[in-house]
């Protein structure tokens, strides 16, 4: 994260702040019935993107997901679904039902908001204070431990496959021309990419006892001082209450 991201509202609030955001607006939006109110969750995403000036880079991740994601969705479920009953085109060999692209919208949406809302709160932390408020808030340590490691393979992975495409280009090997030249080269960044990511995977478990994480009779310090603002109490309370509202709510639409 930069300084520029981490010096907004949206960087200043608490990491567990975001954590929780992550999870009742994915939860909320996984539950409903129907895809309005995880269109709702994108737009408030996109506009704390604003704010935390990252908008640019995740609309770009967002559209370049979205689109071959729905396209694959619509085609799947619009002609095969199984719950479709009212059709909207008819094309001879196949027929395009209508609830069919609304199941297909909805698991859409449901997938933007995960991503759209994760990302955010990935840029815009920093890992020490994320730390910091778990440890404040009695979490176990290898938890912790486990959902920093986690956090950190996508960069290790864009970093391994950064340091072989660089190899690449210094053997001569062009990598930034045709589709098809692309392709050539990214086939075998894949395997050292995977197994540079596993021997890390096997380092971080090994760690876990190196840092003596299993030792429960001892206190844990922290160089960072964990800040819980009144304001991140009053946003986390709201989005626990918001959850349970949108719990009430779908069973009742469900139930009718």
């Amino acid at each position: 994260m930069n300084v520029e991201t981490y010096d907004t509202w949206v960087g200043r609030c608490n990491p567990l702040t975001k954590l929780v955001m992550v999870l009742c607006f994915g939860v909320s939006t996984a539950i409903f019935p129907n895809p309005i109110l995880g269109l709702v969750l994108l737009i408030i995403i996109l506009a704390l993107s604003v704010n935390a000036h990252i908008f640019k880079p995740l609309f770009k991740m967002m559209l370049g997901f979205g689109v071959p994601i729905s396209i694959m969705l619509f085609i799947i479920q619009g002609c095969y679904g199984p719950n479709n009953h009212t059709y909207i085109a008819d094309f001879g060999f196949v027929k395009v039902g209508l609830e069919g692209i609304l199941y297909g919208t909805k698991l859409l949406v449901i997938l933007l908001v995960f991503l759209g809302s994760f990302y955010l709160f990935n840029k815009t932390i920093y890992l020490g204070k994320l730390s910091a408020s778990l440890t404040a808030h009695h979490v176990n340590a290898k938890v912790i431990y486990m959902l920093l490691a986690s956090l950190n393979i996508v960069p290790e992975m864009q970093r391994q496959l950064k340091i072989v495409r660089d190899a690449q280009e210094a053997r001569g090997l062009i990598v930034h021309k045709s589709l098809l030249s692309k392709v050539t080269a990214f086939i075998p960044l894949i395997g050292p990419v995977i197994l540079s990511s596993l021997v890390n995977s096997q380092q971080r478990g090994m760690s876990l006892e190196l840092k003596g994480l299993s030792n429960l009779n001892v206190e844990r310090t922290s160089l960072i001082v964990n800040q819980d603002k009144a304001q991140d109490k009053v946003i986390r309370g709201a989005l626990w209450i918001f959850l349970g509202i949108i719990i009430i709510v779908s069973v009742k639409m469900r139930l009718k």
